[in-house]
């Protein structure tokens, strides 16, 4: 794939799902601007495909084998920070949205996202803008201006996902059940959460944690 004309974008796709995969390398290098340079189904490839063939490009989802998404971007930038990426991926919690912008990410789609604007968004960020799916703007602004959780705190919400008691949480931890309730007041207080189930579902839902 060498050969690829340099007025064409070229372009690595990654993703685990191979139906997925296929799919996107057969639109996108049906397109008079775009070529697909190589393909691959885990972080690792991912890497080893960015090293070798220096695409304008890399295309990829968020959670695969080996090596996840944002590390994958957070690698490549460190290594060459006018790298562009965009995340395709059906997960849109402002967790791993914010994290994903934050690792360096250039563009993030939804897989459910309209083939035009995935291509206009690949365009747009290969001429260096950005792209972020317009219902998910409000989602990154919630991830990025959110009170974050301390890391006292999600261990708290690990514990109590799993159905632990505010006793087996302090034993657990080796703190007190003042502590604990001290703690569980300020999840509710970040999350904006009224009880311990909503809690749950409500970091469920921004990527905290995972049922």
């Amino acid at each position: 794939m060498s050969d690829i004309s340099r007025d064409k974008i070229r372009i690595l796709i990654v993703d685990d799902h191979i139906t997925v995969l296929e799919g996107l390398a057969s639109i996108i290098n049906r397109q008079t601007d775009m070529a697909v340079v190589a393909k691959g189904q885990d972080g690792g490839e991912a890497i080893d495909f960015w090293h070798k063939h220096r695409p304008d490009i890399i295309l990829l989802d968020l959670r695969m084998p080996v090596t996840n998404g944002i590390d994958v971007i957070a690698h490549i930038l460190q290594e060459d920070p006018k790298a562009r990426a965009i995340v395709l991926t059906t997960f849109d919690s402002d967790n791993e949205l914010a994290s994903a912008i934050k690792a360096g990410a250039k563009g993030y789609l939804l897989k459910d996202a309209e083939i035009g604007e995935l291509l206009d968004c690949i365009r747009k960020v290969h001429r260096g803008g950005t792209c972020i799916q317009h219902s998910l703007i409000e989602k990154l602004a919630q991830g990025i201006h959110g009170i974050p959780l301390s890391g006292r705190e999600k261990e708290v919400l690990q514990l109590l996902a799993r159905g632990k008691s505010n006793k087996d949480i302090g034993s657990q931890l080796f703190i007190s059940e003042t502590t604990v309730k001290s703690h569980l007041r300020n999840i509710f207080s970040k999350l904006d959460v009224a009880n311990r189930t909503e809690a749950i579902m409500e970091a469920n839902r921004r990527g905290l944690i995972h049922l």
